[in-house]
């Protein structure tokens, strides 16, 4: 259909065609009897896309105006934006002209005014192509005759009417998922159906569950699935083993955090006669698991990636595989995609190989164990382990090189804590903290990323379908933006339209180690940076400061680790010879992959910010009124975010900065006392008081003391 469009297109675009008919242009393009009903259809979309238009003698031809594609994001005020393909500035939409789009709708937008330097473009939206949203999650409220809710995303533009026979057993306070009926229309309402009770609004465990409905995830697995991953049992196919190379007698460990169950790479390092390290990455073979195209695949392609909510996670496949099978588990004989790598003392990988293997874990080690053996410090844990402390003691002293390694090459190192959250038996917050990273951490990030470098290089080179993961430059202009909040600390960014290299940004953050404000700094220059995707085409990793980089090392629950498995997997297969049919085959799929598989990561994340946010508002609640040391993160026409210690932020409008009236400074990013040139600007340490928090809307609002 799509090639069928774009003939007619380029028909109508040749200077010597005059407007015509449907049949007329059916038959210069000899289009068959038996097809014409489906060229109308063709006819008729491209209508409908304000692509082509007839005149009254119902003759066709392109177009005079320019119409443009995109999401509409609506702000709670009623206006939006719309972000066009291919292009950085979003195109602002008045209220008066939005055509009463929906938060998330698929819009036609016609340019009335182009952007300049004072302000964005802005359009009017001239068609709905397509709702985005179909259910909602809300809360409803009952007015006897009728009730209503009010969506939990305040952006979507409207409340859903319900009349009475649609409420089903929904009570006042209730959380629910509806099903919207009719879009609004004339300043009219949507319209809805209850399809689905969630529990009271301030039951425990209603507000996660929610979060699951609100965007659709897959909460549990179809049958016929979990049947598929139970057929492989617990036991690996002893008929597979001659065809591996045997790890069993080695002493092998996987490095974890205490509660992950999980375990999908393990490590071994060695010193050789030569000086150099011989570092052995043994990652769980799931793709012998999970075939190409069978039903655990389709679902884990749907899933994309495992979403790790506070107190649940939604699994990318059955805990009857990820736990069990494919989970490298001490003890247990498990297959493995090995990843054996000579490096020397430089740092550099000299030599590698990948090959299907078996090994056996000897022990399953915790982040926290590991910490107290290099650090020498707890007599129980020394004795425990004795046997192994020189496998972590050199391990350690593989993690420092390969790191020293990366840090010349310019690798960023963003040190921004993750927050750890503390849930109740219910599931309520009562604790929030820094999650604490040590060096054990280190050894297996440094040693995951090695791996991960080698075999995308390996590939590269060979020229597979691949999935790539891709961080691309940061843009100039963001750059510039990014200098402007930089000023306030005397430092700055070198960079021109030919030059942007990781280690102008590393000299930054190594300037601000160990400072008040480097987690500040570290967020700014995180927001400069592009948010890295998955892509068929190897583009480099400018975070890593590296030319080839992709996922390998988590194939439980990451799909393109384990597509990438499987590409490996044929190649090692068919000892690196395969058709040419083949290779076509899974370039395509390698491109739709990397596609599915970045759509599903943004969901992923959004979600799990979101539970984060939600559980933060939950927390402080309870602690309003209290007062709290913080420190500027952001500066906005609106007021600034400040973040406390604890990584909880909040905002201080305007109106709760004292009696001063301040004017933002857009250039240097900064709120200024008209009055008393009192300034606000990032990094500045300020006293608040919680005002006020909300679980509900996922805010948190300061004042300042």
């Amino acid at each position: 259909m799509e090639e069928q469009e774009q003939k007619i297109l380029e028909l109508m675009k040749d200077k010597d065609y005059v407007p015509m008919k449907a049949k007329e242009i059916a038959m210069l393009m000899r289009v068959p009897k038996k097809e014409y009903r489906d060229f109308l259809e063709v006819i008729g979309n491209l209508e409908l896309n304000y692509k082509i238009q007839k005149n009254r003698k119902s003759k066709y031809r392109l177009v005079e105006k320019t119409y443009y594609d995109g999401i509409y994001r609506k702000n709670q005020k009623g206006f939006g934006f719309v972000r066009l393909e291919n292009q950085e500035d979003e195109v602002y939409i008045a209220k008066e002209n939005s055509q009463e789009a929906l938060n998330g709708d698929r819009v036609l937008i016609e340019i009335l005014e182009e952007a300049n330097k004072v302000k964005s473009a802005e359009a009017k939206v001239v068609k709905i192509l397509k709702h985005e949203r179909d259910t909602m999650v809300g809360i409803f409220q009952n007015n006897k005759n009728f009730g209503f809710v009010i969506p939990d995303d305040r952006n979507f533009g409207t409340d859903i009417f319900i009349s009475k026979k649609d409420m089903g057993k929904a009570r006042n306070n209730h959380k629910v998922l509806v099903k919207i009926t009719k879009y609004p229309q004339k300043g009219k309402k949507a319209e809805g159906k209850i399809l689905e009770v969630l529990g009271n609004v301030n039951e425990a465990g209603v507000d996660m569950l929610s979060l699951i409905k609100e965007h659709g995830l897959p909460s549990t697995f179809p049958e016929p699935v979990v049947q598929e991953a139970k057929y492989f049992g617990n036991k690996v196919d002893k008929k597979d083993i001659p065809n591996r190379v045997d790890f069993r007698e080695k002493e092998i460990f996987t490095i974890d955090g205490e509660d992950a169950k999980d375990l999908d790479d393990a490590v071994c390092v060695e010193k050789l006669a030569n000086g150099n390290y011989k570092l052995e990455v043994h990652i769980a073979d799931v793709s012998f698991y999970v075939k190409e195209n069978s039903l655990l695949d389709q679902e884990a392609l749907i899933r994309g990636t495992s979403i790790y909510m506070l107190g649940r996670v939604i699994p990318m496949l059955p805990r009857e595989l990820s736990n069990g099978i494919c989970s490298l588990n001490a003890g247990e004989d498990r297959f493995t995609l090995s990843c054996i790598m000579e490096i020397n003392q430089k740092g550099d990988v000299v030599s590698s190989e990948v090959v299907k293997g078996i090994i056996n874990v000897t022990e399953r080690m915790s982040y926290i164990d590991v910490q107290d053996i290099i650090e020498n410090s707890n007599p129980h844990t020394i004795k425990k382990y004795e046997k192994y402390i020189s496998h972590f003691k050199l391990m350690e002293e593989l993690a420092k090189i390969l790191k020293e390694k990366r840090i010349e090459q310019g690798y960023l190192n963003l040190d921004i804590p993750e927050s750890k959250i503390d849930l109740d038996m219910e599931g309520r917050a009562i604790a929030i903290s820094k999650y604490q990273t040590t060096f054990a951490h280190e050894i297996i990030e440094q040693f995951m990323l090695t791996a991960n470098e080698t075999i995308a290089e390996k590939f590269f080179w060979l020229e597979a379908p691949f999935i790539y993961r891709v961080h691309e430059d940061p843009d100039l202009e963001k750059i510039q933006e990014l200098n402007k909040f930089l000023f306030n600390f005397g430092m700055k960014i070198k960079a021109n339209q030919d030059s942007i290299f990781p280690k102008e940004f590393a000299k930054v953050l190594d300037e601000v180690k160990g400072k008040e404000e480097e987690k500040v700094v570290s967020n700014l220059v995180l927001r400069t940076l592009k948010v890295a995707r998955y892509e068929a085409e190897n583009r480099g990793h400018f975070g890593i400061a590296s030319k080839y980089y992709c996922h390998f090392t988590s194939p439980i629950r990451r799909y393109p680790d384990l597509f990438i498995h499987r590409i490996i997997s044929k190649y090692l297969e068919k000892n690196y010879v395969v058709s040419e049919k083949w290779l076509e085959e899974h370039k395509i799929q390698s491109e739709e992959r990397a596609k599915q598989s970045s759509e599903r990561e943004k969901i992923a994340t959004k979600v799990e910010r979101e539970s984060e946010d939600l559980k933060k508002a939950e927390y402080m609640e309870k602690r309003i009124g209290e007062e709290y040391e913080g420190i500027v993160s952001s500066v906005t026409s609106f007021g600034i975010f400040v973040e406390l210690e604890n990584t909880v932020e909040g905002l201080i409008r305007f109106e709760d900065l004292g009696d001063e009236y301040f004017i933002y400074d857009e250039n240097r990013k900064r709120l200024v006392g008209e009055r008393t040139n009192q300034t606000y600007k990032i990094g500045d340490k300020v006293k608040i008081r919680v005002k006020k928090a909300s679980k509900l809307l996922r805010q948190i609002d300061f004042e300042l003391v």
